[in-house]
């Protein structure tokens, strides 16, 4: 990935809210947004 580009990841593991959340915050990537619909979580992040 090129920097400024979004990633769009979709889990079922409930885990994934505080693994993507610590994985951000470790590689400075951006955490934009973080959904949860019917147990299945969705997380964009943005490349530094």
């Amino acid at each position: 990935m090129e920097t400024g580009q979004v990633l769009r990841v979709r889990a079922t593991d409930p885990g994934s809210v505080k693994d993507f959340a610590a994985f951000a915050k470790q590689t400075g990537n951006e955490l934009l947004e973080q959904n949860e619909d019917n147990r299945v979580y969705e997380f964009y992040l943005k490349r530094k």
